[in-house]
Order: C-alpha cells, then sequence, then structure tokens
C-alpha cells in the first residue's frame, strides 16, 4: 500500500500551496483539480494538457488510487450491474436503474455492512472497512458514464441503497455528496440523491444539525420493535419510537422529504394488523412516501414474497387510509441486481 498521500485528498487551496512549492504557474492548480472532479481522470497520465515532466513529479509525489470496473451484468429489464474493484482490492457493487423519467445510480457505502439485516444478501457479509468519499464518487462517475454510453443521458438521482449502512460511514458519505453536488464537482442537485438507513437514530439527528440538504428514506420493513428486532438487529439499540424522534428532528431542522421503504413479507409483517401499525408509524412523521418493496429472494433467508392479492390488500388498506404508498417492483432480479440482492456474485 502506498504510503504517498492521495491527491484528492488535499483541497484546492493545498494543491495551491504544493504547486507553489514547487514553483508551477497558478492556473496548472486549476487544470489538475479539474482533471480530478470534472474532467474524471483516472490516472495522472490522462492528463494530457500538463507536460509529461509534471505528471511524473505528481507521480512521485501523490498517489491517485481509483475504483475500476472489474465486471459488468446488463438485466434483461436494461438494469446494469456493475462489480468495481479497489485498490487495494476490494470489491462493491453499483447498479444504474433506467426508467423513462429517471436514470438512477445505487451506490454502496461500505465494503460489507456490519448491521446483519436477515432480508439482505450484503447483510451476511463481514464489513471489511469504509469507502473513502473519492471512491463513492468514483462510483457516480463510472455509472454516469454507462449510462451516457448505453441510454444517452446523464444521471437524474443517487441513492445510497447499496452496500453498506451509510450513517456508519458518515464523513466520507457527506464528503462524497459535496462533491458530487459543487459547482467544481458534478454539480447534481442535492435533492435528487436519496440516503437510506437501517435506522441509526444518533446520526439521523446529526444529519438535521448539519443542515444536510438530500432526501433520507429510513428502511422500516417492520412497523413494531417486535418484529423488526427479528429482521433488523440494529432495532435493538434504535427502536421505532427514537427513529420516529430521530425524524421528526430530521425534518424540523432542514425540512427535507422522508421515505419509509417497506418490503413485504409472506406472513410476517402483510396483514392487515401490520398496515394498521404501519398507519400509526406513518402518522407520527412528515413522511412523503411510503415505498412498499417487493422481496427479492436471497439464499440464506427463508421469508418468500406475498402473493398478488395480499400486496394489494395491503396497498389498499394504506391508500383508503390515506397513505401515500407507492408499489416499487424490483428491477434487474435476473442479474442479483435487484434491492437486498448486493453481494459481489458473479
Amino acid at each position: 500500500m502506498s504510503t504517498l498521500t492521495n491527491i484528492r485528498d488535499l483541497s484546492l487551496e493545498q494543491l495551491e500551496s504544493y504547486f507553489e512549492s514547487i514553483d508551477e504557474k497558478k492556473f496548472r492548480v486549476k487544470q489538475v483539480y479539474e482533471w480530478l472532479w470534472q474532467k474524471h481522470a483516472f490516472s495522472f497520465d490522462d492528463m494530457t494538457n500538463l507536460s509529461k515532466d509534471l505528471r511524473s513529479k505528481l507521480s512521485a509525489d501523490f498517489s491517485f488510487p481509483v475504483l475500476k470496473t472489474d465486471t459488468v451484468q446488463t438485466s434483461d429489464d436494461g438494469t446494469i450491474k456493475s462489480r468495481f474493484k479497489t485498490f487495494d482490492g476490494h470489491a462493491i457493487e453499483g447498479v444504474l436503474i433506467p426508467t423513462e423519467e429517471r436514470k438512477t445510480a445505487c451506490v454502496s457505502s461500505q465494503i460489507g455492512c456490519s448491521l446483519s439485516c436477515k432480508f439482505c444478501a450484503t447483510g451476511y457479509m463481514d464489513r471489511k472497512r469504509n469507502l473513502n468519499f473519492d471512491e463513492i464518487y468514483d462510483q457516480v462517475v463510472l455509472i454516469n458514464q454507462q449510462s451516457e454510453k448505453n441510454y444517452e443521458k446523464k444521471l437524474s438521482n443517487i441513492v445510497f441503497m447499496g452496500m453498506g449502512e451509510p450513517l456508519l460511514n458518515y464523513n466520507n458519505v457527506l464528503k462524497a455528496i459535496a462533491k458530487i453536488t459543487a459547482e467544481d464537482g458534478l454539480f447534481m442537485s442535492p435533492k435528487r440523491i436519496t440516503v437510506s438507513t437501517a435506522g441509526v437514530a444518533k446520526q439521523i439527528k446529526k444529519l438535521g444539525d448539519d443542515k444536510v440538504r438530500f432526501k433520507l428514506a429510513l428502511s422500516l420493513h417492520a412497523a413494531n420493535d417486535k418484529k423488526r428486532n427479528e429482521i433488523m438487529p440494529i432495532n435493538e439499540t434504535n427502536n421505532i419510537q427514537e427513529l420516529i424522534e430521530a425524524l421528526n428532528h430530521f425534518y424540523k431542522q432542514t425540512g427535507n422529504e422522508i421515505t419509509f421503504e417497506y418490503i413485504l413479507l409472506k406472513n410476517f409483517n402483510d396483514s392487515q394488523q401490520d398496515a394498521e401499525e404501519l398507519i400509526k408509524i406513518y402518522r407520527q412523521v412528515p413522511a412523503d412516501l411510503v415505498n412498499i418493496i417487493e422481496y427479492n429472494p436471497i439464499d440464506a433467508f427463508q421469508f418468500t414474497k406475498p402473493d398478488e392479492e395480499s400486496i394489494q390488500n395491503f396497498m389498499g388498506h394504506l391508500e383508503k387510509n390515506r397513505v401515500n404508498a407507492r408499489l416499487r417492483r424490483s428491477r434487474g432480479k435476473d442479474i442479483d441486481a435487484a434491492c437486498g440482492q448486493l453481494a459481489n456474485k458473479k
């Protein structure tokens, strides 16, 4: 592993100081910064408007670790799943989800996950480490390039719903989003970014205190503590009442959209009583939407998806009680790219 400083860890001011120290002209700073964050160079050699000597000097003084595409799979429905390799040999996955209206990147925030949610394939993997902010940024860049190549459109949305718990990699996720939304970065609107959490109450409150501008989604998946404890161990230390309080604090501080996500599991959380409990939670939080998600089977979990009649009955009960609910049909199931299926399978 390189002991050199990662050049993308430098701020613009630090880069200016470096160029001053080597007696390089000031305009070179802007050129290099553009290559790092807007022109998406993946090596110093890509920086073609710099002299060979300067590129060699940068290479001697800094490391430039980048994410590389390892394998790509395309679903029958057009969804594209990529396995990316980090500089130290780990694998993560990201997904391009195309629809007529939008092109969405689903990105990962950690290598593996420590939360062990029972319905999620990533939850059965060990957490190796957090992704650095530039590795998260690279995922968005690479998936955006896929979108432009395959659909001739830039990404319209980003969701942090891939591998890992974003709020347990808080600083890197926020730093990545800052770069994604910066004018000298990808310049995407923060309103088109959604961070999804399994429910880390303390960090949800911190998002509010930090006045973030992106949307927040809570992976609820069960509407009482007993059931949620069973499928999401994090609930034992972050129960539903604590999450309700944290979400209200987040909304009070930011006014940003909040979504609940709820995977329907046959004979577990799909009854009318479950719908009633979900309605009670919905009425305690200024949530814009409840996303009802089709369960995508994974090998390690014994649950199955409810039949269509049960799904429609559940949806109907929510709608009758004026809950803004939407059924999210899964995409990319045939390549293990759908919600809960990311596990670095070949």
